[in-house]
């Protein structure tokens, strides 16, 4: 959240080691959503309400009351979860460093009728409409995924509206629902509680069953507490995803100081337990991103928060370098393991695009099979990063473009399978199809944010993003590479490309 100059990440944390167990809510405060000053935890497990986990929830700000945190709170070991609420102990500290949890009406939300203790959590920040407070609280029925409703006049005491504000069959456990306003007339956040015919609303949701998060664009209908997501994009597994890689749990909040919505979003490891105790860290936020509607109406865009542009130092750059089937052209004078790349590649022709199976509905699974050492006809073509100099380790960011009956179909791809030499680690091949038309500009652009072990990438202007956890054993800190390359029949052009050598942030 955003607060009186401040921004406040609250976080699942554990202060006792690099694996999960004794969760408490970690708590980082920033002036410019990069350099953060690490302060004592806001919520540990003490009150008979939350004595088995202080659980994810969100953070709205209320007037007259101020921040108010709400939270799941697990009460036994069965792991049955209620709602609940904490205050700052001092409002006049601006770091807001204590918290207070009031015996009085806590907890706000309880198991009722109907009701799975066990799933049902995550509260939503709050907005306000109609004289009532509201918010989602995720759960679960049978298996279907279900997103509660409650209003409140005081935020203090919560009534479950008689139905679901939205729910969808065979998606099993809704973690950490989001539901927003994006406006359908500029890129500028909005406040969570703006309804009206100039925006849509979006419902995104944690999949607990796959772990990732999907969402919809759609309608939410205030006056009858209801969500009807747009026929656009599919209301499931299959759906719109902010990121098709390591990205889950995310949360939006609206700032305010730059009239924006940034979304967070966790990436676990992909590593060993034993190489986390070792290395005594777990679990890293992506870099927030700013997120809109994009002009289609069909989906959404998400780029990097400008801040992170004070980070870059040295520069260098390339254009008009042409690079034939087999080519790979390195660009030195950066710190390749960490570093942030924009290039835009072209090309002439979508005459040689390899034939589209309407069989290949799963990204990933196109990915896994048509890899970057597998030839084509227009791509694939991208960057390789954190290479080793001999490229026996490397972590590709590409596009292969496909021909259909009727359009192009895009493929980009952020494939560890050759990340590393290390056999214990989990090494997928990320993908995601991007929305765009090759008709008039045969031109495709890509950013990739590289950091030691991690690869977040954003595809054209960041309709399609893919954020990779990769753990090389060469190509580590200078002995890293970076490339840009082309594996198809198809002459690509690297119209422009930047690089920066990334300063690291300041974390006390």
């Amino acid at each position: 959240m955003y607060y009186k100059g401040l921004y406040h990440l609250f976080y699942q944390y554990n202060p006792k080691g690099a694996v999960w167990g004794n969760i408490v809510w970690g708590h980082s405060v920033s002036t410019d959503l990069i350099n953060w000053k690490v302060l004592e935890p806001a919520l540990y497990p003490d009150k008979p309400f939350d004595r088995f986990g202080c659980w994810s929830g969100s953070a709205t700000i209320v007037p007259g009351m101020g921040p108010v945190i709400q939270y799941t709170g697990v009460i036994d070991e069965r792991s049955n979860e209620v709602q609940c609420y904490a205050v700052p102990a001092n409002l006049s500290d601006p770091f807001l460093t204590k918290w207070v949890k009031p015996d009085d009406y806590n907890p706000i939300a309880i198991i009722e009728r109907g009701i799975n203790g066990s799933t049902f959590r995550d509260p939503t920040t709050a907005w306000w409409i109609d004289g009532h407070w509201k918010m989602l609280v995720g759960a679960k029925k049978k298996n279907r995924g279900v997103a509660y409703l409650y209003r409140s006049r005081n935020f203090l005491n919560w009534v479950r509206a008689k139905h679901p504000i939205h729910s969808a069959p065979n998606t099993g456990m809704w973690e950490c629902p989001d539901l927003y306003p994006v406006s359908l007339r500029s890129k500028k956040g909005l406040d969570t509680s703006i309804v009206g015919n100039s925006v849509k609303h979006v419902l995104k949701n944690s999949l607990d069953i796959t772990r990732y998060d999907y969402y919809t664009v759609g309608t939410y209908l205030w006056k009858k507490d209801k969500y009807i997501p747009d026929n656009t994009s599919e209301d499931g597994w299959g759906g719109l995803r902010y990121d098709y890689g390591n990205f889950y749990a995310s949360k939006s909040f609206f700032d305010p100081s730059k009239n924006r919505r940034i979304i967070w979003g966790w990436a676990n490891e992909s590593d060993t337990t034993e190489d986390d105790v070792k290395k005594g860290w777990a679990g890293i936020q992506g870099i927030p991103r700013t997120v809109w509607l994009d002009p289609s109406g069909r989906q959404l865009v998400l780029w990097p928060v400008e801040e992170l542009n004070n980070l870059r130092k040295k520069e260098v750059s390339k254009s008009n370098q042409i690079l034939q089937k087999g080519d790979y052209v390195e660009i030195k004078g950066i710190t390749a393991a960490q570093a942030d790349v924009e290039v835009t590649f072209s090309f002439s022709s979508l005459n040689k695009a390899e034939p589209f199976d309407p069989r290949w509905v799963n990204p990933q699974d196109l990915c896994a099979q048509k890899g970057s050492k597998i030839q084509g006809g227009v791509g694939p073509f991208g960057l390789l990063t954190l290479a080793s100099k001999r490229l026996e380790e490397f972590t590709p960011v590409f596009f292969r473009v496909f021909k259909a009956p009727k359009n192009h179909v895009i493929l980009m791809c952020s494939d560890a399978s050759s990340s590393s030499l290390d056999d214990e680690l989990y090494k997928p091949s990320f993908a995601g199809f991007v929305d765009v038309d090759l008709a008039n500009s045969k031109k495709l652009s890509l950013r990739s944010l590289i950091d030691h072990s991690v690869v977040e990438s954003f595809g054209a202007g960041g309709k399609t993003n893919i954020l990779s956890r990769v753990y090389p054993t060469l190509a580590v800190d200078n002995h890293a590479h970076l490339f840009v390359f082309n594996n198809g029949s198809e002459k690509i052009t690297v119209k422009n490309l930047k690089a920066w050598s990334m300063r690291s942030a300041h974390i006390n």
